[in-house]
């Protein structure tokens, strides 16, 4: 029995000092991103490379042609090798923001495995660190009281589909009272899901410090999955282990548009919502804009805020569904009616959608129907959206 005991000893002995090895050769003691006096140093232990590059968000960037169009592409810089087999690059440190970066070695891209935090955007991972200031103060967790986000499942018969999932933003206090609250619905773009603005978009965060402050009104925020041909983000639902991609099916169609009301009517019987136009927001970006733009003018009594960022607005659609994109003209005309409180379009100049914008506005303009616009620098990029909801939400439900 004691030769039992002490095997069993010396086997979790070794399992312990084998994970804890194991921890070691993954992280080691490389600090990257390192931020200190001003600057960030990345860094990146590969004695065998050739070269290394970092690719940043706020590095100059090129511009390259796509089928989409003129688009900005991040920046990269070439790192220096030391002669412990580390390479590193120091740069001064950018603006207040969330950047993102990855590394380039040999030109294979990879993640720094000496930074755990990783934002996925569509297929792509990156690092990310945050840089606090006054443009950022909101991207960050603080000392707040904090909501409440959860993963909910509804059923879409519009769809044909049982269980479609969203998240889900209900404010501080949201379990213990009994009071009602208004309600944003959230929209993502192309090739994203429901997990984008939670994420990528710091809306949690944004919202948190934004209703501790007393600037923005305590809210439900949904962020529903816009993919019409997905129940949920790839890998959440059964068969479902495939690479998420930009362009899915029933994508920008019209059947997400025409089953709307389906993600309307379960918040309305699950929350305590105020079911009133005054009470309800809906706003998206690229993708989510365009969704947007067309629920809002074919559901002209739901939403009396209506938020437009970097949004796709012409789109050739064949199949059932295109009426929902058809006589746009006659539909915000009866929109426009009995106008939206506050009818906002925000874009970066430097955006591949800027001129569709321009001729959106101009028709609005035509027709004398009020909008605010804000215009950043910049092209179609997370910084920008963040950017828009940041300043978007104090104007709500006021």
């Amino acid at each position: 029995m004691k030769q039992f005991l002490t095997l069993v000893a010396v086997c979790i002995f070794s399992l312990s000092a084998w994970a804890q090895e194991t921890v070691a050769v993954n992280t080691g003691d490389l600090i990257s991103p390192e931020v200190k006096n001003q600057t960030v140093t990345f860094r990146l232990l590969a004695p065998e490379a050739r070269e290394v590059w970092v690719e940043t968000d706020f590095f100059e960037k090129s511009r390259q042609q796509t089928p989409l169009g003129e688009v900005e592409m991040a920046g990269r810089q070439r790192m220096e090798k030391g002669e412990n087999g580390v390479w590193s690059y120091t740069v001064a440190l950018p603006a207040p923001e969330l950047h993102t970066y990855c590394f380039y070695v040999d030109g294979v891209r990879m993640l720094d495995p000496s930074n755990v935090y990783m934002l996925r955007d569509i297929a792509t991972y990156m690092n990310y660190f945050l840089v606090d200031g006054a443009l950022s103060e909101n991207y960050f967790v603080r000392e707040v009281p904090h909501g409440t986000v959860a993963k909910v499942w509804y059923p879409s018969p519009s769809l044909g589909m049982e269980r479609r999932r969203m998240t889900v933003y209900t404010p501080a206090g949201y379990e213990e009272g009994t009071k009602r609250y208004p309600v944003l619905y959230l929209l993502h773009g192309a090739g994203g899901d429901e997990n984008a603005w939670s994420e990528l978009g710091r809306a949690v965060q944004i919202l948190d410090n934004l209703i501790a402050q007393g600037k923005a009104e305590p809210m439900i925020v949904v962020m529903p999955n816009g993919n019409g041909a997905q129940q949920a983000v790839p890998g959440e639902y059964p068969n479902s282990m495939y690479k998420p991609s930009f362009m899915n099916p029933k994508t920008m169609e019209g059947s997400y548009e025409k089953a709307f009301p389906d993600i309307m009517n379960f918040v309305e019987s699950h929350y305590r919502t105020i079911n009133d136009k005054a009470h309800r927001a809906i706003a998206g970006l690229s993708m989510g804009g365009f969704h947007s733009l067309y629920i809002s003018a074919n559901y002209p009594d739901k939403f009396d805020y209506v938020g437009l960022f970097s949004a796709a607005i012409n789109r050739e659609s064949k199949g059932e569904n295109t009426y929902i994109y058809k006589n746009l003209e006659e539909k915000l005309a009866i929109q426009f009616a009995a106008a939206p409180k506050l009818y906002f379009i925000a874009i970066g100049n430097a955006d591949f959608l800027y001129q569709d914008n321009v001729e959106f506005r101009q028709l609005l303009d035509r027709h004398g129907y009020k909008y605010e616009y804000a215009e950043t620098d910049g092209g179609h990029e997370w910084r920008n959206w963040r950017k828009y909801l940041n300043n978007w939400l104090p104007k709500l439900f006021k």
